[in-house]
């Protein structure tokens, strides 16, 4: 029997790990998949119109200030008497009737910047100060996150474009999934016999009996161990690829794609806490209406898909999606039939451990801030809330500070 003496003996995976990616020799160490919370972040990249997204279809402000782009009362999905989701966010609806989706209102940071790159960059790094530090709210978390019993991949990012910094300034525990450059394992020069040894001793170490004292707390357990968590993650993609044919071979180009990845990895336990995923296109300073509404029915397919796939197994039950933009859209239309940079905007939380409906109240479309809505509700505090309430984590840690929770999370 293999004991943790004979498994160091015999070249551990510290002396394999140049062959080897990081999170690999990590998940060799890691728990056997547990029922971790998991939160799936979903970035709306290029400043998301939320006066559009959730709409205060009853506000005379409102339809001054757009009419060509105001939407009536007899095409929003209700929330209540005066506010409406965009009529492209059916699902959504019926999330919120289902009591999953949480509508955080007048989000935002002191001092805005309209600066793609600076607003974006704030809200990536957990910071609002003029220069932020490089490092991402969710780099931070790793350390904690890593305790959890889901393993050692904590955080994912699924999609072909560059990591985002949200993720980045951590040596450990994040990882980019990306369908156009295939995950493999190397173990050595393919056919050579340190390729065919370190094979053995991975098969050796996941093939350990349950019972043994020795090597069960070095690699703790079955499953996610670092032989059959790599196996577990090629089937997965295996079978990805099968269906991929579904969706007209659109690698992971497409939310529907991505989300659909991510349920699965989430079924199989793979034992991720945290998938970051990104959806482009929402700089609408021309022609916004068509625009706008295809990008939310993106969205709403997406996580809707997504729900119905986690119910079969119960596993909607310990996931949420937050949205997140940079900013939103100024109040008033422009002359191109679309809207410039503004600063307030609005996300959703969504799944069943939400407490439905708006949180906040929507912010004044008279009392602005150079045309622009006013935000009463710093993100760091959604943050917060996620961390302290839903990940399990430090927010003083990942933030620098203590916020304030909000109330869009079901008492545990």
């Amino acid at each position: 029997m293999l004991t943790r003496r004979d498994f160091l003996k015999r070249s551990s995976l510290i002396a394999t790990a140049p062959f080897i990616p990081g999170f690999v020799e990590r998940t060799a160490r890691a728990a056997e998949p547990g029922k971790d919370p998991i939160l799936v972040v979903l970035e709306m990249t290029g400043g998301n119109d939320g006066l559009n997204t959730v709409v205060p279809y009853r506000d005379d402000a409102y339809h001054r200030a757009r009419p060509t782009l105001g939407l009536k009362e007899n095409q929003v999905v209700k929330v209540n008497d005066e506010l409406g989701l965009h009529p492209a966010l059916q699902q959504m609806g019926q999330l919120l009737q289902q009591q999953k989706l949480a509508i955080v209102q007048g989000v935002g940071y002191p001092n805005p910047d309209r600066s793609h790159f600076e607003s974006m960059d704030r809200w990536q790094c957990g910071e609002v100060t003029a220069k932020v530090s490089g490092t991402g709210w969710l780099a931070k978390s790793v350390p904690d996150l890593a305790k959890g019993k889901g393993g050692g991949v904590p955080v994912v990012h699924v999609g072909g474009e560059k990591l985002p910094l949200a993720c980045r300034g951590t040596a450990q525990g994040v990882f980019t999934l990306n369908q156009e450059q295939p995950f493999d394992l190397k173990l050595g020069a393919p056919g050579s016999a340190d390729e065919a040894a370190r094979k053995k001793l991975l098969a050796d170490v996941a093939a350990t009996d349950d019972k043994s004292d020795d090597l069960l707390p070095f690699v703790q357990r079955r499953n996610l161990q670092t032989y059959t968590s790599v196996a577990k993650l090629k089937a997965i993609l295996k079978d990805f690829d099968k269906d991929l044919a579904r969706y007209g071979g659109a690698g992971l180009g497409k939310l529907y794609v991505k989300l659909d990845l991510v349920g699965r990895l989430i079924e199989q336990g793979f034992g991720t806490r945290v998938f970051y995923l990104a959806i482009d296109g929402f700089d609408t300073h021309g022609n916004q209406a068509q625009t706008h509404q295809g990008l939310l029915q993106q969205i709403d397919q997406a996580v809707g898909a997504l729900f119905q796939r986690l119910q079969r197994t119960g596993d909607d039950k310990r996931t949420l999606v937050m949205t997140f933009s940079e900013f939103g859209r100024r109040v008033g239309e422009n002359g191109s039939k679309g809207t410039d940079h503004g600063r307030g905007s609005c996300l959703f939380v969504v799944g069943p451990g939400v407490q439905a409906g708006p949180c906040g109240n929507h912010p004044s479309l008279t009392d602005l801030a150079d045309g622009d809505l006013k935000y009463h509700t710093d993100f760091r505090r959604v943050y917060a809330t996620l961390l302290d309430r839903w990940l399990k984590v430090d927010s003083k840690m990942v933030l620098g500070d203590k916020f304030e929770p909000l109330g869009f999370l079901k008492k545990s």
